[in-house]
């Protein structure tokens, strides 16, 4: 705990103590967020909106990516909300870097949008639709299986 939270947390304490209210406190969090900006007017934008939000600390822009990362006390759906409120088309970063997936990418994973180094994230519905495809073919030469192969 950094001494910033520490002096907010001390600060809530004091303030609310007399009050004898809990309060729904947001949690600092970071929020990715896909972005279409082609020039510094896109940008300044998009910058501005977000920063005016409440419980905003930073707003960091990567144009060339078209990702934008917000830190702060704030909630992810607020932060797609106000960010969708400047005429942008902004959905949550649907990347996660190519070194995190488990298999190198499936066929449905690969985007040519994709930033380098980052494949799409994949839902678990389609990875265990493929899992089932394959689950008969594994299954024949498994040793959990009674009636499996037995070639030595």
């Amino acid at each position: 705990m950094g001494v910033a939270e520490a002096l907010e947390y001390v600060c809530d304490l004091m303030s609310n103590g007399s009050k004898h209210k809990k309060s729904k406190k947001k949690q600092f969090q970071t929020v990715d967020l896909k972005i279409r900006m082609d020039c510094d007017g896109c940008e300044l934008k998009v910058h501005k909106a977000l920063v005016s939000l409440s419980g905003v600390k930073s707003v960091e822009i990567d144009r060339k990516q078209q990702k934008v990362t917000v830190t702060g006390y704030v909630e992810q759906n607020k932060v797609l909300k106000k960010a969708k409120s400047t005429g942008k088309k902004a959905e949550i970063w649907p990347y996660v870097p190519y070194n995190l997936v488990a298999q190198p990418y499936s066929l449905q994973a690969y985007d040519k949008k994709a930033p380098p180094g980052f494949v799409r994230k994949q839902d678990t519905t389609t990875s265990t639709a493929t899992a089932v495809l394959e689950d008969p073919y594994i299954a024949i030469f498994s040793d959990d299986n009674p009636n499996a192969c037995s070639i030595m």
